[in-house]
């Protein structure tokens, strides 16, 4: 079983993904078969939402038209987008209804090459917990400390023929919990990964009935890396290695009106809490359902589609759901919707989303808003925000002043 700062690091899970209470029974290895079973791992920060666009998507973004967020998304899109240099900048307060102080900033760059069929981009994700106060065992006051994670990317997209294109991005990631501060007598350390992922993306141009459309698929596997310490005991918890894979349709209504529809499918790639026995062999718990998680990236990645305790029917609970659809018109002002969806046992996160966009020549800006179905939710009023750069544009400015 693993020390008490596994805990610690749920614990941020939970903050940032808002998991319900009952998350702690994997802890105690209680769960049966059918009642919650929620998958957790370290730095889940990483798979947040960051831009408002796709937040006001429901979350989905992978076969989107290509934009500077396609970094998170899907790499591979870059090879498509039609500016050469884009900017992006993103702006999100997290759990507001609980606290004022969590906030998670992403900053994301790209440039296409000469040969204008490559693109190189680059992204910086910062996540602040806020601040936190730690005291001994006795509840006397230690020190104050300011959490933090961050995760640092590169990109290199290509088109390898005029409809597909492949991507893969690099990222270092860094999570400073603790500060180095003692968590229930447990010396502590700042987290450290490397991390990659591989996606890949395909359009084609057809007619739906009289009008032009774009049908478009992409597929990313993100954050495919080495596990994450926060102790010096070499206990190590996986980071959400995530696979993404979802259709879009744009239709073309008119000179000035479009509309676009797309969903996204997620699953985790880590393994599933097995379920366990009172009865102990050698001082360990005994699987009575499930596979042993206790296992390399590489293993616990295949394992992951068919170790859940429950059997197919949990994998396919594992399985969350995001769709929206975007309207332009005359490309200058957008209306976004979405629905997310999460199993009862994986999460039960469920909420509507709604967006704004507006592009003006050198910049956009987008918004959106998030509407839990359910009533004190702690996602409630979550709010994005995004402003845009067309550098292209800029140029093009310039060049037309007298």
């Amino acid at each position: 079983m693993k020390n008490k700062i596994s805990k610690f690091v749920i614990a941020s899970f939970l903050i940032t993904s808002t998991i319900t209470s009952s998350v702690f029974g994997q802890e105690d290895k209680t769960n049966l078969l059918g009642q919650i079973n929620t998958i957790t791992t370290a730095v889940p920060f990483l798979i947040i939402s960051p831009d408002a666009r796709a937040g006001g998507m429901g979350d989905a973004g992978v076969a989107s038209t290509p934009d500077a967020n396609a970094i998170h998304w899907n790499p591979a899109k870059l090879a498509f987008v039609e500016k050469k240099i884009g900017f992006s900048i993103s702006y999100t307060p997290w759990l507001r209804n609980l606290v004022p102080d969590i906030n998670l900033a992403y900053v994301s760059f790209y440039n296409k090459l000469k040969s204008n069929d490559q693109t190189i981009g680059a992204s910086l994700r910062y996540f602040s917990l806020g601040n936190i106060t730690f005291t001994d065992n006795t509840g006397a006051e230690i020190g104050q400390f300011n959490p933090n994670e961050f995760a640092f990317d590169v990109v290199y997209s290509r088109k390898l023929s005029d409809k597909f294109s492949g991507g893969i991005a690099l990222r270092y990631i860094h999570s400073n919990l603790t500060g180095g501060f003692q968590v229930e007598n447990n010396a502590t350390k700042a987290g450290n990964s490397v991390a990659a992922d591989v996606s890949g993306y395909f359009q084609t141009d057809m007619e739906l009935g009289s009008k032009d459309a774009v049908f478009a698929v992409g597929m990313n596997i993100s954050n495919i890396g080495s596990k994450i310490s926060y102790t010096e005991t070499g206990d190590k918890d996986f980071i959400p290695i995530n696979l993404r894979l979802g259709p879009s349709l744009r239709i073309k209504l008119n000179e000035y009106n479009e509309l676009t529809f797309l969903v996204d499918f997620n699953k985790l790639l880590v393994p599933t809490p097995p379920v366990y026995s009172d009865s102990l062999n050698n001082g360990e718990q005994l699987i009575l359902y499930g596979k042993n998680p206790d296992v390399g990236v590489a293993q616990g990645m295949l394992q992951s589609f068919s170790d859940a305790p429950g059997g197919f029917k949990e994998e396919l609970h594992e399985i969350n759901i995001a769709g929206g659809l975007e309207y332009w018109y005359d490309q200058q002002f957008a209306f976004r919707a979405g629905y997310f969806y999460e199993h009862e046992t994986k999460g039960n996160r469920k909420y509507f989303t709604l967006g704004a966009g507006l592009k003006y020549n050198v910049f956009g800006l987008d918004f959106a808003y998030l509407i839990p179905t359910d009533q004190r939710n702690p996602l409630e009023n979550t709010l994005r925000f995004t402003l845009v750069f067309n550098f292209d544009s800029l140029k093009k400015a310039a060049t037309d002043e007298p």
